[in-house]
């Protein structure tokens, strides 16, 4: 029909830009943490790239299913703020008759949101937290940034880098504090660079350049020229980070049946689920009444997901400590919900007119 193929159509244009707006706002939040880590010197800036990506890999099934739900809601709050929706309904078109075209729009991207909850969004956790670990397994001279002072991990140094050249394996402009036996050595040098030794061992050879060494708060401070002076860099060692449920496969959950696994497992059906119901419940929340302010239903739809998204967070809590049986679950959440889909439907059709100027037939609701 052809107010089907024109709802499928807006509802596809209205999801691109809504999903593309959200993830908008979700890299330049994730950016401004990392590049605030970074800038403390806790993280080297080639990181920055390959972390947000797994970020957007571990938010995307929310990404969706907040999309299916704008998505739905602002294309058939529109139709009822421009009256399209008295067309349809004096055409005999009631408001249960959007569910199918609703759905048929909508399952595609709920399956999607399926495989990446159960699957990609694990992967993505755990590729996360083994990249984290291969960064702090990484020598002090790695992760330092240009431009930024870098003290290390036994606090006994302090690196200062002004800048790579363009291949990235001369430093210039080089700046190293050290305090040994309680003796200050500064070293500044023009040029640098990497060098390893057959053993393993790696050192930052520096060129010509100055050595300043004395005790601190006295006059005793010897300088030093040369034209080639190396520093040992000591490697790291890092135990490996435990890995948490959220980095674990969805069937090693589902094998394993500790209160955190079920508590994870239960989590990532109820994204595809809650999504699912969202997408009804937007179908009754889009009605706009024009004698009443136009964003009076964005507001309370807004509220509305917040309102499940927070019980469920807490229900996870719950279960994760024990505090609930595996078989009540998050369930409550979503059956608490889908009453509420089913009640607004039913206030939609029978008890209330859709447009308060208009009484709609009996027979055009069905």
């Amino acid at each position: 029909m052809l107010f089907k193929r024109s709802l499928i159509q807006e509802l596809m244009t209205t999801a691109i830009g809504a999903f593309l707006i959200l993830v908008g706002i979700v890299i330049a939040q994730r950016i401004a943490y990392y590049i605030g880590i970074a800038a403390k010197g806790s993280l080297a800036s080639d990181a920055i790239n390959t972390l947000l990506g797994f970020s957007l890999l571990k938010f995307l099934p929310m990404l969706l299913s907040l999309t299916l739900f704008l998505a739905v809601l602002l294309t058939l709050t529109r139709w009822h703020r421009d009256s399209e929706m008295v067309v349809w309904f004096s055409s005999g078109v009631g408001i249960s008759s959007w569910v199918k075209p609703v759905l048929t729009f909508s399952l595609p991207v709920i399956i999607v949101i399926t495989v990446l909850s159960l699957f990609v969004m694990p992967w993505a956790t755990h590729k996360s937290q083994d990249f984290k670990d291969e960064l702090k397994s990484r020598d002090e001279l790695s992760s330092i940034s240009p431009g930024v002072f870098k003290e290390s991990g036994t606090a006994d140094r302090v690196f200062f880098i002004e800048s790579f050249d363009q291949l990235g394996n001369v430093v210039k402009n080089i700046f190293v504090q050290t305090m040994q036996h309680q003796r200050l050595g500064i070293v500044v040098a023009n040029l640098g660079h990497r060098e390893t030794e057959a053993n393993g061992d790696n050192f930052l050879v520096m060129q010509s350049g100055r050595r300043y060494e004395g005790k601190p708060s006295t006059a005793e401070f010897t300088t030093t020229e040369f034209e080639r002076y190396a520093i040992r860099i000591e490697p790291v060692e890092v135990q490996q980070t435990p890995i948490s449920p959220q980095a674990v496969e969805s069937l090693e959950l589902l094998s394993n049946r500790t209160p955190e696994n079920n508590a994870e497992l239960q989590w990532r059906l109820a994204i595809p689920i809650s999504s699912f119901l969202l997408v009804l419940l937007a179908i009754p929340l889009s009605f706009v009444d024009p004698r009443s302010g136009r964003s009076a239903n964005l507001m309370m739809a807004i509220l509305i997901y917040i309102i499940y998204s927070n019980l469920l967070s807490i229900m996870q809590a719950w279960l994760a400590q024990g505090k609930l049986n595996p078989t009540v679950g998050l369930w409550p959440v979503h059956a608490v919900f889908l009453l509420l889909t089913v009640y607004l439907f039913y206030r939609r059709l029978f008890m209330l007119p859709i447009i308060p100027s208009l009484t709609i037939p009996k027979r055009w609701r069905a």
